[in-house]
């Protein structure tokens, strides 16, 4: 999290450096990197979390975060804490929202820059600690701090990208069925959604291509496959383009 400097306590000095002990200002505020991570496991929509080791809230699950470095950039940063804290990296992040409320911290002033991405819990090498778990986000443990109005604020925002972009494509394998892309709908808008219209609608996205394919699963007959080309990430607009245009 971030916290602001107290001249008088020099426990803070080592975070922000050399500080003049005579200098005076309100409010130094030091900025975390914290990201929510949101992937499809187990037919569950869920979130990473980490069991902080520290107080405040010493125990309780939350968002993995920490500070910002004086010389160091916010996106950096988020990358760096990321991988410190779970060993998820080269991954998409997306900058959320900034979270300031004056109370939002029960000992400090904390101003949090946070973030959130879509991954494929299979495309991740998590680490294998009791202090790290994803988590379903229809059921989730007591979190520090307001990480759950942060987990609610990065699908409020996953779920009106749905109407501009295939989003979902990022929680997708290269290659799913038209059912697989409903269900990974149906999570993250958090409702059933009517087949006959989703597959209308779906199938005039822009990048989708149907396949000489079909799944080898041995349910009652083998689905069409699908995949999505010429699509990629563009961290400037944050949202689905095809490779080649201009960014």
């Amino acid at each position: 999290m971030a916290f602001y400097y107290n001249p008088l306590d020099k426990r803070f000095k080592s975070v922000i450096g050399a500080v003049k002990e005579n200098e005076e200002f309100s409010v130094r505020v030091i900025t975390d990197g914290t990201s929510c991570i949101l992937t499809i496991k187990n037919d569950n929509l869920q979130v990473l979390l980490v069991k902080r080791e520290n107080e405040p809230f010493k125990g309780k699950w939350a968002i993995p975060g920490g500070y910002v470095r004086m010389s160091e950039d916010l996106d950096a940063a988020a990358m760096r804490i990321l991988k410190e804290k779970t060993n998820v990296h080269n991954i998409y992040l997306e900058q959320l929202y900034t979270f300031g409320d004056p109370l939002r911290h029960p000992v400090s002033r904390v101003i949090t820059c946070a973030y959130f991405a879509l991954i494929r819990a299979e495309d991740v090498d998590v680490i294998a600690a009791d202090n790290v778990a994803w988590h379903k986000v229809s059921d989730l443990p007591a979190l520090a701090f307001d990480h759950k109005e942060i987990i609610q604020y990065s699908l409020k925002r996953t779920r009106e990208r749905l109407e501009m972009c295939p989003v979902a494509y990022q929680l997708l394998n290269e290659k799913f069925t038209l059912t697989e892309m409903q269900k990974a709908y149906e999570l993250i808008m958090g409702k059933k959604l009517d087949k006959r219209n989703f597959r209308k609608k779906v199938i005039q996205t822009e990048g989708l291509r149907e396949l000489e394919e079909f799944s080898k699963s041995t349910s009652k007959r083998p689905a069409r496959l699908y995949t999505f080309e010429n699509i990629e990430l563009n961290s400037k607009r944050a949202h689905f383009i095809k490779k080649g245009e201009n960014k």
